[in-house]
């Protein structure tokens, strides 16, 4: 990828002359699709990103939530999509790497991370080998650095055949005194560059991450992929707590997309102020590099931090204790940002032009066509059968028994449940977390299914009794310059817009990448959406049920609005055919709040969300060993309401019916179901048909991954 000619144009104009080598580089990569949000920024405003709670919005490394007057909470997420298709380890790795350090450049400590990953069929060779590969990476670097992977989501669709997503998220904990910006403070403040030595690792990774994969990638695009070190990432965390705590940084920036040189000309554009580097200074691993390669590497574990003078010595002191390497790479100025090299000049611009100056994309976005209805015919036995032990709905178990959940003795509710709590006992409060989005839905209908999405995330925070908080999204998209793929952008976009302002949930930062399309053709638009929320405590209603107790569904059974529709699910995934996308709730607020107060009710027992695969999902993955359910699904097509995936439902079992009732009346339908029983079975009485089975069983069909990976 090089600079393109208008934009080349546009930098002579500004400059008077012809960019030098250094110059053109970073223009390259800073206005490239992956920094600058060239298609994307126009329709970003589209967000709410506003609220008492929200103390640092978008714009940011990380957001910066309140949950009380005296605790923060920082939020971030980003992807690492193409170099985890070049190599699943490694990409998927350095994307857990880069986001912690987003976390530490705000004051932060990181305490929780949650991944969403989405791959090409299960059946697929090529793609059980990425699938591996990724988790790998995570739990490598997760464990290694002591930070909890708590929730997300594991997702499979032909679509990411060529172009697999990994979406990482993680929250931070600060506080008013600790808070750090990624903002420059004042000219004559020293740049410190603090971490591991620079290599020739990930060039080009920014501008790599804007184009589409091509066939070859996974060899000719290796050089992007940077390679990590998550024992020096340990180091850095430990030695930015000490930092922070002795007050010695006036602004910090990770270095990640376009490295160095990103880093440290955004610090500055920020306050529209200039810096002087020489990168002559900068410690390196490799003999003989040359300015360009030092300005753009992506080499990890590595924090450019703004320090007053008389604080340089002490920063090298604690720098040194940690093993680090530490470079006084220049300073913060009022003029240019200027980079020097063995005395002469090789960049020498305005750091706001360089990076705000990129104009924005205008682009011609096509609106996709409403599915026609065309169902199969499916035994609902036969149908149970294979969405239980669909890759998609069955259980994750593979993937986060090898993430160390427990490090930091703050998970109260693990992976595998519906939303994860982090224990912030700072501020006596648990912190509910759900990350993830929902290929099928959006690939049938993009604004529905992204508004879906926010309403699920939403309803797994509440199924543990938390109100949502914030959110930070991740929006991957195909090539933009394709009407049809835009089209479907858009939607997502203004879809989960739409939903989390309905919900007073404020999208407080993100993340988006495009052209994730390869010679296999466009992903499906995929919102990944990263939610928190709190509650009073850490306690929270478990999924499964227990031997005594009423089951009742929060939601719409089908039977008011008529045949449900099973646009987006995994029924018309696994038997083929086509339907609308379910009609959601009409006050999805009112639903999420009841829901939360419920569920923390001393008459529930037990909480579940209905989505991914429907009732017959659901209630599978609630039935244990010493706990069974008998339930009655009535209408004149039981089938169809057993399969749909209309979200905003849960499934509650109580030891008060009426007191149920009472709470959702007005706000949503209440349906007896039946009740637990104490014999481990789960029977669905489908009027004319009985799907029977047991906990055993369902347990065996679930194991799909497990089976085909072990």
């Amino acid at each position: 990828m090089s600079l393109a000619d208008s934009d080349r144009e546009l930098v002579v104009s500004e400059l008077g002359r012809e960019p030098t080598r250094a110059e053109a580089a970073l223009f390259e990569n800073l206005w490239s699709e992956h920094c600058a949000y060239r298609s994307s920024r126009p329709l970003l405003s589209a967000f709410d990103s506003e609220g008492e709670q929200v103390v640092v919005g978008p714009g940011d490394d990380a957001a910066v939530v309140a949950l009380d007057e005296e605790n923060y909470i920082t939020m971030g997420i980003e992807s690492h999509n193409h170099p985890s298709y070049v190599d699943p380890f490694d990409g998927a790795a350095t994307g857990v790497g880069g986001i912690v350090r987003d976390t530490l450049s705000m004051g932060a400590y990181p305490i929780a991370l949650a991944d969403s990953l989405y791959f090409g069929g299960f059946d697929r060779e090529h793609s059980k080998y990425l699938f591996e590969g990724v988790v790998e990476g995570i739990s490598h670097y997760g464990n290694c650095i002591g930070v909890p992977t708590v929730a997300g989501s594991v997702d499979f669709h032909p679509d990411y055949e060529g172009n697999p997503l990994v979406n990482v998220a993680c929250v931070g904990l600060t506080n008013e005194e600790r808070l750090v910006t990624a903002e420059a403070q004042e000219p004559g403040n020293k740049l410190v560059l603090v971490g591991n030595a620079t290599g020739r690792d990930g060039l080009g990774g920014a501008s790599f991450a804007s184009e589409d994969l091509a066939e070859d990638a996974e060899t000719e695009d290796r050089p992007a992929v940077q390679v990590g070190d998550p024992y020096a990432e340990k180091l850095l965390i430990e030695a930015n707590e000490v930092l922070v705590d002795e007050n010695l940084i006036e602004s910090a920036r990770d270095l990640g997309a376009a490295g160095l040189g990103g880093a440290s000309s955004e610090m500055a554009a920020k306050a529209n102020l200039g810096a002087d580097i020489e990168l002559e200074r900068v410690h390196q691993r490799e003999p003989n590099m040359s300015a360009l390669e030092i300005l753009l590497a992506e080499s990890q574990e590595r924090m450019c931090y703004e320090v007053e003078p008389d604080n340089v010595d002490r920063v090298r002191e604690i720098a040194e204790r940690f093993d680090l390497g530490c470079s006084v790479i220049g300073e913060v100025t009022d003029g240019n940002y200027v980079c020097t090299f063995d005395g002469e000049a090789v960049v020498d611009v305005d750091a706001y032009f360089l990076g705000e100056g990129a104009p924005m994309n205008d682009l011609e976005t096509e609106a996709p066509d409403p599915p026609a209805t065309d169902l199969p015919e499916v035994d609902p036995e036969e149908a149970f059968e294979a969405i239980v032990s669909s890759p998609n709905t069955a259980s994750k178990r593979w993937v986060y028994r090898q993430y160390d959940h427990e490090v930091g003795v703050r998970t109260s509710v693990g992976p595998g449940d519906d939303a994860a709590i982090v224990a912030v006992r700072e501020a006596e409060q648990g912190l509910a977390i759900s990350s993830g989005a929902a290929p099928n839905w959006t690939d049938a209908a993009p604004r529905e299914g992204a508004r879906a999405i926010a309403l699920e995330n939403a309803t797994n925070i509440a199924a543990k009794g938390a109100t949502p908080l914030a959110a930070v999204d991740c929006l991957n998209g195909g090539n933009p310059e394709k009407p049809d793929v835009y089209g479907g952008f858009t939607g997502i976009v203004d879809g989960l817009a739409e939903m989390c302002e309905t919900l007073s949930t404020p999208v407080v930062g993100g993340n988006v990448s495009l052209y994730n399309d390869s010679v296999a053709g466009p992903i499906p638009p995929t919102p990944t959406l990263a939610m928190v929320g709190s509650k009073a405590g850490y306690d929270a209603p478990p999924l499964a049920v227990e031997p005594e107790g009423d089951l009742v569904l929060v939601g719409d059974l089908g039977l008011e609005s008529g045949e449900p529709s099973l646009g987006g699910s995994e029924y018309l995934a696994q038997f083929g055919g086509s339907d609308g996308f379910s009609k959601l709730p009409d006050d999805p607020a009112a639903l999420i709040e009841t829901l939360a107060a419920v569920a923390d009710d001393e008459s529930t027992l037990a909480v579940h969300d209905v989505s991914h695969g429907g009732l017959a999902v659901s209630l599978a993955e609630m039935v244990t060993d010493e706990a069974g359910l008998a339930v009655s699904i009535p209408g004149d097509d039981p089938a169809a309401a057993l399969f749909h995936e209309q979200p905003g439902r849960a499934l509650i079992q109580t030891e008060s019916v009426e007191t149920v009732r009472e709470a959702f009346d007005g706000v949503a339908p209440v349906v007896e179901l039946g009740a637990a029983t104490d014999d481990g079975r789960l029977t669905i009485d489908l009027g004319e048909r009985t799907i029977e089975t047991d906990a055993a069983a369902i347990r065996d069909r679930r194991a799909t991954i497990e089976r085909e990976l072990e």
